[in-house]
């Protein structure tokens, strides 16, 4: 109840009979707490849109400075893209906006905006009394030829937008009121000429002026200035690259050159010459993204994460990528990709770096954006199975940990590494670590990383970037050294960067001037530059990959080719002394193709780049050779024993060793264990159980060893069966038939007696 107590405790007179007085007294004296209260909720009413006023008005009384739209070219000049920044819409549509201020408002463009926008802007505090009065009369006769919204109410408008209603007219004045007092004129002029929209979803005179006429806005001609400044009044109507559009804001910039011919401000002969102009702009052509989107948005990304450019009032940003060269390229690798669609290769990726700088200089992450399938996919940036391509890491840190020496001799054997297999199916014996890389074997490689350690050997192809994951590396196993950790052709780039660069780490470059982490050693130069020679050597390739095929050049080249499981993918990582090129080929599904190899695809289109990058025609190219590693001298050894060649070493191979170490010791005269077959007792009759599952139908093999020794290897019928300690049990499922059961040192060939059984 609105009346309060004293009205309520009043006494009532009993009255006789009808008086009009007496009634009106009655009625006044019963609507008169309600009159009070009425006054007292309209004055509060009033309070509470004021405060609400104060509230819109403050929060928007203030010069945002918006972010600069980086646009990036080329390392040749070529404009690629520009990063805008998302906005809201006054109707809440989200929307992306360019644009970019210059550090000082052009003196022509100022003076052609308020002619246009607000002649009387330096005489008001932020709304224009005559023009209101002006706006008020027109819309009170019919007549809506001008509003009254001034510059300071349109960035008013323009940093908060609202809904064209009469509240928010009145915000937007009480705001413009605010920012010139608070800020002065040529603040929010200056702030007026940062958002204002010129079109084609570009903001600020800034980024207008290049947009429209590839200049800085201080180079604007009177008719360039005065024919953007009549653009923001209607920018969807005065669209200057449509013919229409030019026309009007052509009409409307000549209404300002004259206002500004009024005022004094240009010459006859000034004016003259704008108005020619007018009718011949020379606006120059939209800019068009190239065909690579993909390494166009990789490097939108790359710019947004670097944040804001340095300068901006000139927010160009030049790109390492040399966009001739990746369209080259980009033709190159769909001409090779469609000789081996019929093997089902879908798509390809090709990296281009230069040496030394790091330098992105292409990125073709696939044989187009509009190539079926998975066109659309970035495949250089891809996780995929890396195949062999890791083993030179592997490599690398066993030198650096001292667990291998270039004289050493590896074993390629069956039993090497329990469930690692070749490629080939076949095993080449001992090997010198220059041998067993370049030959890409997996047994020695498994065997490095079990050396080394899983976990050490997870780590570090994390420090060098080719992954970011934090599990155990038990989830990989010894398979992590032949593609079961799962990296990209981007990581793959900048890794081999780093064997390349003397075991320097450092980040891609995609821009100059880019900030990036101070490089950091994780390979020693002696470790990378004996890996890198082993990669060179084409003789130590032989017998796994033949000579003058799609691995050898005419100047020095490291390479080292994979393929993963089932010919998913196939990859090829190559350098000159100038470039690191690395290729992928493969299905956007990740199924298998048939028969492409590393060697096979990926290896003949990174020739091909290479080749293309040195000039395949010129002459002066030699085969040279890449830097020795530093403290070790060439010596010729024997590629079974590791010692230096003698008259009857039937395998010689050139390697670098540290001066008067290799085969200057003899070796030293192993002792031969005494190898006992436990069970099966000799001449066993053994009947399987036709009632019980196969897999339990099994004999437990034991057997001892005298001294003991770490492992052994169990055959049958002379073939082996498994790796295992001694006395560590070793299941063999029952087959029908005579077997013969033998066991024998790994890498040994001498075996023990036979235990012949029979199984029914």
């Amino acid at each position: 109840m609105w009346w309060n107590g004293r009205a309520r405790a009043q006494p009532r007179t009993p009255t006789k009979g009808f008086a009009p007085g007496r009634l009106r007294d009655v009625l006044q004296a019963a609507i008169a707490p309600w009159r009070i209260q009425a006054s007292t909720f309209a004055v509060h009413m009033l309070v509470l849109f004021l405060a609400c006023y104060l509230f819109e008005v403050a929060g928007g009384a203030h010069l945002q400075a918006p972010s600069a739209t980086p646009i990036v070219y080329d390392r040749n000049g070529t404009w690629l893209t520009q990063v805008g920044h998302e906005s809201l819409g006054p109707d809440g549509a989200r929307r992306i906006e360019f644009g970019y201020w210059t550090t000082e408002p052009p003196a022509r463009v100022v003076q052609a905006t308020l002619a246009l926008e607000d002649r009387r802007f330096w005489s008001h505090p932020g709304v224009d009394p005559l023009a209101v009065l002006r706006a008020v009369g027109q819309h009170l006769s019919g007549a809506h030829g001008s509003g009254a919204s001034t510059i300071a109410m349109q960035v008013a408008r323009m940093q908060h937008p609202r809904p064209r209603t009469p509240w928010a007219k009145a915000v937007e004045a009480g705001t413009a009121l605010v920012l010139v007092a608070r800020y002065g004129h040529g603040a929010v002029l200056a702030q007026y000429l940062r958002l204002a929209p010129y079109g084609q979803s570009s903001h600020g005179i800034g980024h207008a002026a290049r947009w429209y006429f590839d200049r800085p806005a201080g180079d604007l001609t009177w008719a360039q200035a005065a024919l953007l400044a009549a653009v923001p009044q209607a920018p969807a109507v005065l669209a200057l690259r449509r013919p229409a559009g030019e026309a009007r804001a052509a009409s409307r910039a000549a209404g300002a050159l004259a206002v500004l011919a009024r005022q004094g401000v240009l010459s006859a002969d000034e004016l003259d010459r704008a108005r020619a102009e007018l009718t011949r702009p020379a606006l120059v052509a939209t800019p068009h993204r190239p065909a690579a989107l993909q390494v166009v948005l990789r490097l939108a990304d790359i710019v947004r994460a670097a944040g804001a450019p340095a300068d901006p009032a000139d927010p160009r940003l030049r790109a390492t990528l040399d966009l001739t060269l990746q369209t080259a390229l980009t033709r190159l690798a769909s001409a090779h990709l469609a000789g081996w669609r019929h093997a089902g290769a879908q798509q390809v990726a090709v990296m281009v770096v230069r040496r030394g700088s790091i330098e992105v200089l292409a990125d073709i992450a696939s044989a187009g954006f509009d190539s079926r399938p998975g066109g659309a996919i970035d495949f250089s940036a891809a996780q995929r199975s890396p195949g062999s391509t890791l083993k030179p890491f592997l490599y690398a840190r066993a030198l650096d940990r001292g667990l291998i020496q270039p004289d050493d001799v590896l074993a390629d054997l069956p039993e090497g590494a329990p469930g690692i297999n070749n490629a080939d199916n076949a095993f080449l014996g001992p090997l010198l670590p220059r041998q067993a890389l370049a030959n890409s074997r997996n047994v020695p490689a498994a065997n490095l990383l079990r050396r080394l350690g899983l976990q050490e050997g997870f780590g570090f192809l994390r420090d060098l970037g080719l992954h970011r994951l934090d599990g155990p590396a038990d989830q990989f196993g010894l398979a992590m050294a032949i593609g079961a950790l799962p990296t990209s052709l981007d990581r793959l780039v900048a890794a081999y960067s780093t064997l390349a660069d003397d075991g320097m780490a450092a980040d891609l470059v995609w821009l100059e001037g880019q900030r990036r982490a101070e490089p950091r050693r994780l390979i020693s130069a002696d470790a990378a530059r004996l890996v890198t020679r082993f990669l060179s050597d084409p003789m130590a390739r032989l017998p796994s990959f033949p000579r003058y095929g799609a691995s050898e050049f005419p100047f020095a080249v490291a390479l080292k080719t994979g393929t993963s499981q089932g010919y998913r993918d196939a990859w090829t990582v190559a350098w000159s002394q100038q470039y690191m090129v690395g290729v992928w080929v493969g299905r956007a599904d990740a199924g298998p193709m048939t028969q492409l190899s590393g060697a096979r695809a990926a290896g003949r289109l990174a020739q091909a780049v290479l080749l293309h990058l040195h000039g395949a025609n010129r002459s002066d190219l030699l085969a040279g050779d890449f830097a020795a590693p530093p403290g070790r001298e060439p010596a010729e050894l024997c590629t079974s024993t590791g010692t230096r060649a003698a008259k009857d070493c039937a395998g010689r191979l050139t390697e670098w060793v540290k001066p008067g170490e290799a085969g200057t010791a003899a070796p030293a005269q192993p002792v031969v264990p005494r190898l006992t077959i436990v069970t099966p007792e000799p001449d066993s009759h053994l009947w399987r159980n036709p009632e019980a599952p196969p897999a339990l139908n099994r004999l437990v093999l034991r057997a001892t060893a005298e001294p003991k020794v770490a492992q052994i290897v169990w055959l049958v019928d002379g073939r082996p069966v498994a790796v295992a300690a001694p006395d560590e049990p070793v299941y063999w499922i029952l087959t029908p038939g005579r077997h013969r059961f033998q066991i024998r040192l790994p890498l040994q060939a001498d075996v023990s007696r036979a235990v012949s059984v029979v199984v029914e």
